[in-house]
């Protein structure tokens, strides 16, 4: 069965998971990768989210790699946006039918 959960935001993994199970402060970690406290602060309070800069400095902060930010990053933002958008107004683009070519 198919659930209809959103995934949860990359700022709520990256605040309980590696921030908060280590024992570490958002102005720590901010400082540590070299960005401002109050982006770092967005993200973790999920008002922003990853960018693929930010992904890279977590990987190599945190060990793991800057796919699995980004990765988390676009599942979250694809979740959203296919509840957002109303697939039945889309027009469809076909490819015509040029039957075979002669050889």
């Amino acid at each position: 069965m198919k659930r209809n959960l959103a995934p949860v935001h990359p700022g709520e993994i990256l605040r309980e998971d590696y921030i908060k199970e280590r024992g570490l402060t958002v102005t720590e970690v901010a400082k540590g990768i070299g960005i401002a406290r109050a982006n770092l602060s967005a993200v973790v309070n999920e008002r922003a989210g990853i960018s693929p800069e930010l992904a890279v400095k977590l990987s190599e902060a945190f060990g793991n790699t800057a796919q699995f930010w980004v990765n988390l990053q676009k599942n979250y933002e694809l979740w959203h946006a296919e509840k957002k958008v109303n697939r039945a107004l889309i027009q469809h683009f076909t490819m015509p039918d040029r039957g075979l070519q002669p050889a």
